[in-house]
């Protein structure tokens, strides 16, 4: 983990806190203010890493979320929200409301982009925008964004920063100074626990000295993201559950979700081919893992009885660690109600990209004699679980097709929000985020930079999708990742897999699982949407290097 150039009295203060804090009555936290007259909202931001469009219990999951599904009862559920397609670039398109390629935070021909991508300095980050407004700034969690927080207008952050290891991170420092002692084994330390609780110190902190001021909270937790490592308890709740194989599950969860209403499709079929081209060979992860992995989404009933006991392991330490999140998300609202803030906070809850098909090894390695899913362990979910966990769409992270792109949605805010329990089928991104929150909030993005116009952005706010189902509208939606394209203009989504891949076309009212591709059927639409995700691209390329040298294959 990094170190943020905090002053140490802010540390000390946080420390006070740490302990006293505990014993505060709801007087001394005093938020009566939170719901004053004409007061803006507050923001809760929720980022899962890796999570299944299906997995949460609202969602027609199989997984225990009883925090996230009364949210959504209390709220409304958008059924057809996007991401990127990976953690990086939507992580870049929630805070700055761009599209990740116009930011250089994904792969952009000729510059250094992607993870090593710097943004422009019109790139301002929400924490800025939120500031005039007189909003106190707080992340705790995964950053993953060029820069430090600090830099990004975050008045306190927590970075967890050490994507191999959920129990022992190389270092148990915050983004404060000075840095806290190493974590040792045994202390019970869980990464998703240890966000939760840095963001209710911030709360705390918040309540005791700024309780004036509205707040934004951006809690990106770093689970169910690889290794699959979970609290033995909670792995404890799920170890028989998933005994009837990835297909079984599929069924159940495509039923559930077409009686929910969240879908109207069939179920995809998987897709056992089309795995990650960095995945471990299926030689080395028999090998280095043993006998029961399994290396392609192929039919459960051509496992073997070890497999699909490895397998179903697997999946009840993922379900774990999605069943750990949700407690972890209860308490921090918890600490929300107690100061009095709960009725005027807007929470969003969403994943940074479908779940992951990926099977490596890094970090420390993996030990084969220990515990699936204890510290010693390195596992990854595997492409038969994420094809379930992606129910009913085809493929995984970094694809673009609807598996790899899809996100749950739920927007929560008592004062602000009539409906409870409602689904919203507005198409939406990411890149909307930042604008609906600036207008809740009564924000305003720069216009001017540096004597000059500031890019308009491509998102719209969906607040008006809060009172009612089909109030947003767009000219289209744009993908491009690791080489798979994608374009949605209305009803109709063009796809490709990789540079080579020809276009799929898809009619979007009745075909999210992409399952009945209408290319042939319809050449005119296909040529007219592909120029048009041509151009989106070549505009965004030009924004992109507008103010750097360019050098062949930089990246």
């Amino acid at each position: 983990m990094g170190i943020q150039n905090v002053k140490r009295r802010e540390f000390l203060k946080q420390a006070a806190l740490g302990a006293a804090a505990m014993a505060l009555p709801a007087l001394a936290r005093r938020a009566g203010a939170e719901t004053g007259p004409g007061r803006p909202p507050n923001f809760l931001v929720i980022v899962a890493d890796d999570m299944g469009f299906s997995d949460a219990g609202c969602y027609g999951g199989d997984i225990a979320t009883p925090n996230l599904d009364r949210l959504a009862a209390g709220g409304i559920r958008f059924t057809q929200c996007y991401s990127t397609a990976r953690c990086w670039p939507s992580r870049a398109c929630i805070l700055t409301g761009y599209y990740a390629q116009q930011v250089r935070r994904d792969t952009v021909p000729g510059v250094p982009s992607g993870t090593r991508g710097v943004r422009p300095p019109w790139a301002r980050l929400l924490p800025e925008m939120l500031a005039a407004r007189g909003y106190r700034s707080y992340h705790s969690g995964k950053w993953h964004v060029d820069g430090r927080p600090a830099q990004g207008g975050f008045d306190l952050s927590f970075e967890y920063s050490d994507s191999d290891h959920h129990f022992l991170p190389a270092s148990k420092a915050a983004q404060i100074a000075p840095p806290l002692e190493a974590v040792k084994a045994g202390e019970g330390y869980y990464s998703s626990t240890a966000i939760a609780d840095h963001a209710i110190r911030q709360l705390r902190e918040h309540a005791e000295h700024h309780a004036d001021r509205p707040f934004f909270e951006y809690l990106a937790f770093t689970e169910p993201h690889f290794p699959v490592q979970a609290l033995q308890e909670d792995i404890n709740r799920y170890r028989d559950r998933y005994l009837e194989g990835w297909d079984a599950i599929r069924l159940e969860r495509w039923k559930r979700m077409t009686d929910m209403g969240l879908i109207n499709c069939t179920l995809s079929k998987p897709d056992p081919d089309s795995v990650p081209g960095w995945n471990l060979k299926p030689e080395e992860l028999k090998t280095r893992i043993g006998p029961g992995e399994v290396p392609r989404a192929i039919p459960w009933d051509q496992l073997t009885d070890e497999q699909k006991r490895f397998q179903a392991t697997k999946m009840a330490i993922h379900a774990a660690m999605i069943d750990r999140i949700d407690r972890e998300i209860g308490r921090v609202l918890g600490e929300i109600k107690a100061m009095n803030a709960y009725e005027n906070t807007v929470v969003l809850f969403v994943s940074d990209n479908g779940a992951s098909a990926e099977q490596m090894i890094r970090g420390d390695g993996h030990d084969p004699s220990a515990p699936p899913g204890s510290a010693k362990s390195f596992l990854c979910l595997g492409p038969g679980w994420s094809t379930a966990c992606n129910t009913p769409l085809r493929l995984h992270k970094v694809w673009v097709h609807e598996g790899g792109i899809s996100s749950p949605l739920i927007v929560h805010w008592p004062a602000g929000i009539a409906a409870r329990g409602e689904l919203r089928r507005d198409v939406c991104h990411f890149i909307d985020l930042v604008p609906t929150l600036l207008e809740l909030g009564g924000g305003r993005r720069p216009e001017v930079w540096d004597g000059k116009p500031v890019p308009p952005p491509p998102g719209r706010s969906l607040a008006p999708a809060f009172a009612r189902d089909g109030a947003v509208t767009r000219e289209f939606l744009w993908w491009h990742h690791e080489r798979n394209r994608a374009i949605r203009m209305g009803d109709w989504k063009l796809v490709a897999e990789g540079a080579a891949g020809p276009w799929e076309l898809y009619d979007m009212r009745t075909d999210r699982s992409e399952s009945n591709n209408l290319a042939d059927k319809h050449p005119e639409r296909v040529r007219a949407l592909s120029e048009r995700w041509t151009r989106a691209t070549e505009e965004f390329r030009l924004l992109a290097t507008a103010d750097v040298a360019t050098s062949a294959g930089d990246r």
